[in-house]
């Protein structure tokens, strides 16, 4: 029976197949469709990042459900570890929401900048100059409360 579906198959496959093949059909990049454009296009690393989180969080509805088909067999026990399963999952999610990971664009956390800006010589160059506008406009400065 078995060989009768395959030969059935393979005969149906030929009998409705393409027979006419075009230049495209050969061609390794979606099943014979034409190619537009170049195919080598930078893609940004927060589609990664998405698709990443997207696995994680899929994964916890089937354990979720997994969960739910054996509710009444866990007891307390298992409420409690599901509880503490979704507490987890939480504030993973909050933290990645807090860190700017969810964010799309460019990133930088202002602790860090102003931690890097501090200690580089530009960063004083630029302190120092402040300074010196702000002690040049200062009325206290000129002596007739006038400004330079």
């Amino acid at each position: 029976m078995v060989i009768a579906l395959v030969i059935t198959m393979l005969v149906l496959s030929w009998l409705l197949g393409q027979r006419r093949r075009e230049t495209a059909t050969n061609d390794p990049y979606e099943s014979g469709i034409v190619h537009v454009g170049n195919s080598q296009i930078r893609i940004s690393v927060e589609f990664y990042l998405i698709a990443i989180f997207f696995v994680i969080f899929d994964l916890e509805t089937v354990f979720i459900f997994a969960w739910a088909v054996a509710f009444f067999d866990l007891g307390w026990e298992g409420y409690f570890a599901i509880l503490l399963f979704i507490f987890i999952l939480g504030v993973a999610l909050i933290y990645e929401w807090r860190s700017g990971a969810l964010e799309w664009g460019v990133k930088t956390r202002a602790g860090l900048r102003n931690a890097q800006m501090q200690d580089s010589p530009l960063a004083q160059q630029i302190d120092q100059a402040e300074q010196d506008e702000q002690v040049k406009l200062s009325p206290a400065s000129s002596g007739s409360g006038e400004l330079q």
